[in-house]
């Protein structure tokens, strides 16, 4: 019988109590919300690029210099897809905040959790602390505030997996994602006071990307046999895989930086990188191909090896191919905003798979082992 992948109280030896069962079961529910939510954060984040509805709401974290909420007649529907998105940054960080709290209660039981609770207490009340200091000196105090809340979430990370001894994976994985939501909330903060700044757009959907990785990790994880894991793939297969996992960083930073010089800032009045768009889109290309040549390799040692990760590479090549086809679809026709949408999307769940396939790589050691 496989172990279970996470610690679970029980009623007999090695008979999961119905409680244990109704936890474990929650955890993989809000795991997989987790990561639906991650996903669709990015595609509500490019929503609001792609309808020039970045400034729809002028201030952060209200909307308005007198509300939390679109008032304004002039803010129209705008200020509604901007103010959408904020709300799901909302959804997204209470289901990572459940994600965790789930994770060490099942692992570490009340001791764990009241660390955690007793930490975001305190990062609250910092918070507010040095939102009050910092208001005396007529700055933008939120920004402040939230950098130590920031500060006092990375602590309590620290404590936590100090006092982990089971499951410390699925542990740090869960504090990433919070400490994720935290920093990007953080970011699209600093992105409506900096004015749409392309840079920092860029960078705040990147790491909306990277948070889609670790929540498809910790998926794998949690479904996973625990202990030490030995390679499953030959030397030469791995070492391929992560030049293909260079190959598709290297694409998808192009994509952002030829998004960020194309038409699609966020904003009319937005200026963008000042690179030409056109050129990007063909350099954006190269290593596209690259990337689909990679795979293409992968797949197919895979398969006419048995490897491990070969069906999951055959779901790469499909989101791979899917996207070269959405790229170029979208280039023909003049770059319109659904099709950008959908390529980010994609871009995602592409990024997404290719690291469920490198934790294929390895597996757990055996009896034979």
């Amino acid at each position: 019988m496989p172990q279970p992948s996470i610690a679970t109280p029980t009623n007999s030896p090695g008979a999961p109590s119905t409680h244990a069962i109704l936890w474990g079961r929650a955890l993989r529910i809000f795991a997989w919300l987790s990561f639906l939510a991650q996903t669709i954060i990015i595609g509500t984040g490019g929503a609001v690029r792609l309808t020039g509805s970045g400034l729809g709401c002028s201030e952060w974290p209200l909307c308005t210099p007198e509300s939390l909420v679109p008032i304004y007649a002039d803010q129209g529907i705008h200020g509604i897809i901007e103010f959408g998105n904020r709300v799901m940054t909302g959804v997204v960080g209470v289901i990572a905040l459940a994600v965790l709290l789930l994770v060490l209660a099942r692992v570490g039981g009340r001791r764990l959790v009241f660390s955690a609770l007793l930490f975001a207490a305190a990062g609250i009340v910092a918070a507010g602390i040095v939102f009050a200091v910092v208001s005396l000196f007529s700055l933008p105090a939120t920004p402040f505030a939230m950098a130590a809340l920031l500060a006092i979430v990375i602590a309590a990370t620290v404590r936590s997996v100090r006092l982990t001894t089971d499951r410390r994976d699925l542990v740090i994985l869960a504090w990433i994602v919070l400490i994720g939501v935290v920093a990007q909330a953080l970011v699209g903060g600093i992105t409506v006071l900096t004015g749409l700044n392309p840079f920092i757009v860029g960078f705040h959907y990147v790491s909306s990307l990277l948070l889609v990785c670790v929540t498809a990790a910790f998926l794998v994880r949690l479904y996973a046999l625990p202990g030490p894991r030995v390679s499953a793939v030959p030397r030469w297969f791995a070492i391929l895989s992560h030049v293909t996992g260079l190959a598709l960083a290297v694409t998808i930073v192009f994509g952002v930086l030829t998004t960020g010089s194309g038409p699609h800032s966020g904003d009319a009045d937005v200026f963008r990188h000042g690179f030409d768009a056109t050129v990007l889109a063909h350099v954006h290309a190269w290593p596209g191909y690259i990337l689909a040549a990679l795979v293409a390799a992968l797949t197919i040692s895979a398969w006419v090896l048995r490897l491990a990760p070969r069906r999951w590479l055959l779901l790469l090549v499909i989101a791979i191919l899917v996207q070269v086809g959405v790229g170029i679809w979208q280039a023909r026709e003049g770059l319109p905003p659904l099709l950008v949408g959908i390529h980010m999307v994609l871009a995602s769940l592409s990024a997404a798979t290719y690291t469920v396939v490198v934790l294929h790589l390895k597996r757990p050691v055996t009896a034979d082992d």
